[in-house]
């Protein structure tokens, strides 16, 4: 079994398993929220979440209280649970799931469990084993606002990825090439260097295309998925992102990218043209520059996000894009920018209800975009609020708002 482990590597055979140190200082920092909020203790059940915890995300359940003990049951891998954990250095013991008529009894106690993430069936049956009753999910949500030195890193690493996948499209795209052929081009770089094929999400259906590259009329085609930009897809079963529109000469080409680097989340828009854009397009980009530059100057002030979307919601009125911000008519989506860690969906949100700043250590994609029938067009990076304020994650300057072919 050690050899079968042993191939459990990253490239050049680098460990990809998550620190110990950092699985421990969750687990304390966890805890310690239990108690404050008076849990007795928490039973994590989500994938992401049991990867966050515990550094896998094995069919398990982990108990952790608000003594700060530790327990990983697992259905099955056992073996890889235990690598994945850190090994003789986990910070949690590692075992198996015990019969779930003595459940209630091997854990001793009655822990919160998930009940905001987790599906009615599933939850139902685990609730009336141990009498659950309260939810920990906004407990657990709000811990993972705030990234680690570690977490940055991880997305400091996935930007480099991003560029090298944005750079992949410059040098493939052009007119008479499809949307699909440009993601293609993207994909392979991304999964080259370990993306895991799938980008996670909090709201159900739990799907999205990252890579959303539309051409033209495509880019005013709306979508289920509540974001700016909806495209056509390949068919209506994967119904967003790229599908065979080809590039035709000056029309506007938005490129929006999601890289994930060992679980983490970097999101990032920049505008292609086979060509050039007319003054009208560019004229429309550089006001969705100002918008993104408004947000982040009230988030970097510490102001809350709900009124970053005012202020920046006010600026596109003013420039004349109150229609078509994030869409158009009855298909606008009412948020410019969006948390994102190990999932693209995180809180707090750049939109109303969110009375609360960014948290220093949050990390969020600030997307202002504008929709018409013939096409879209917009900005996008991934940004940290640090000591110092707002500090862009992702390629900033590294390639121009447009780029041509």
């Amino acid at each position: 079994m050690e050899d079968e482990l042993s191939t459990l590597v990253g490239p050049e055979d680098e460990d990809w398993r998550v620190p110990v140190s950092e699985l421990e200082s969750r687990q304390e920092d966890l805890a310690s929220r239990l108690k404050e909020a008076g849990h007795e203790a928490a039973l994590i059940q989500t994938p992401v979440d049991l990867y966050y915890y515990t550094g896998g995300r094995q069919n398990a359940s982990f108990l952790l209280t608000a003594e700060g003990e530790g327990r990983l049951f697992v259905r099955r891998s056992l073996s890889r649970a235990k690598h994945e954990s850190g090994g003789d250095d986990s910070p949690h013991t590692v075992e198996s799931f015990p019969r779930m008529a003595t459940f209630a009894e091997d854990i001793g106690c009655t822990p919160s469990m998930q009940f905001g993430q987790l599906p009615h069936a599933f939850a139902t049956r685990f609730s009336s084993k141990v009498n659950a009753t309260k939810d920990c999910t906004q407990i657990v949500h709000s811990q993972r606002e705030i990234k680690s030195e570690w977490e940055l890193q991880m997305m400091a690493e996935g930007a480099d990825v991003q560029l090298a996948m944005f750079e992949a499209v410059e040098t493939v795209g052009g007119e008479g090439v499809t949307e699909i052929e440009l993601v293609a081009a993207a994909e392979a770089v991304s999964r080259a260097a370990g993306f895991g094929g799938n980008v996670q999400m909090r709201r159900f259906p739990l799907q999205c295309d990252r890579g959303v590259i539309v051409a033209g009329r495509a880019g005013g085609v709306p979508s289920f998925f509540d974001s700016a930009i909806g495209g056509t897809g390949p068919h209506p079963m994967s119904s967003m992102g790229s599908g065979f529109t080809k590039i035709k000469a000056n029309e506007p080409v938005l490129v929006d990218l999601v890289h994930l680097h060992r679980g983490y989340v970097v999101d990032a828009t920049r505008m292609f043209v086979a060509g050039s854009l007319s003054s009208q397009w560019q004229e429309r980009l550089d006001d969705m520059v100002a918008v993104k530059e408004e947000v982040v100057d009230v988030l970097d002030q510490g102001l809350d996000c709900s009124q970053a979307w005012r202020q920046g919601l006010a600026l596109a009125e003013e420039l004349g894009h109150g229609d078509n911000l994030m869409g158009m008519a009855p298909d606008q989506s009412r948020f410019l920018g969006h948390s994102v860690g190990l999932q693209l969906d995180e809180t707090p949100v750049v939109a109303e209800g969110f009375d609360r700043p960014l948290p220093i250590g949050g990390t969020m994609a600030i997307e202002p975009k504008v929709v018409h029938l013939n096409g879209s067009i917009g900005s996008e990076d991934t940004w940290v609020r640090d000591e110092d304020g707002m500090r862009p994650i992702t390629m900033d300057g590294a390639i121009p708002w447009i780029t041509q072919w």
